[in-house]
């Protein structure tokens, strides 16, 4: 059986946290999906196209990785590319707190799907996509936050 990972979230933008996460999280599975979900409740700063771009050219090399959007339950996305496994990132104590709760429901709602947590490197703890869009709202220079594809983006003044 094939080991395959989700790793959900929304991507707005793509941080220098999200590439190391994934990163670290390659050689546990034969394949990661990276989904950006659609979140009623936010309103996302970048475009989903230049969310799926971003992410599909950082690793356009990595025939391992595809990202995907997706509507409703994080289990019925991994239904739907065949994840048995969905990754999360824990940057902070308080993170593992929210994350075991969400972990735990969808652990309830499918019994064969598992949660891996990775803690994130110390040097990429407080980057975390809000603050990133907080400090681009203001004016400020966030290039050592994002990687190369993402900043590009921004510099062309792309969202």
């Amino acid at each position: 059986m094939s080991r395959i990972c989700l790793f959900p979230g929304t991507f707005d933008p793509v941080t220098l946290g999200h590439i190391d996460i994934i990163d670290r999280a390659l050689p546990l599975f034969d394949k990661l999906v990276i989904g950006i979900g659609r979140n009623v409740n936010k309103a996302p700063m970048f475009s989903e196209e230049l969310r799926l771009q971003w992410l599909r050219e950082i690793y356009k090399d990595n025939p391992k990785v595809e990202a995907i959007m997706y509507d409703g339950l994080t289990v019925d996305c991994c239904e739907s590319v065949g994840a048995n496994f969905i990754l999360r990132g824990i940057r902070y104590v308080n993170d593992f707190e929210y994350e075991k709760a969400i972990a735990d429901m969808n652990r309830s709602l499918d019994g064969h799907i598992e949660t891996v947590f990775l803690t994130c490197l110390p040097q990429f703890t407080s980057v975390a996509s809000t603050l990133v869009r907080d400090v681009l709202r203001n004016g400020g220079d966030v290039s050592q936050f994002l990687p190369e594809a993402v900043n590009l983006s921004i510099k062309k003044g792309i969202q």
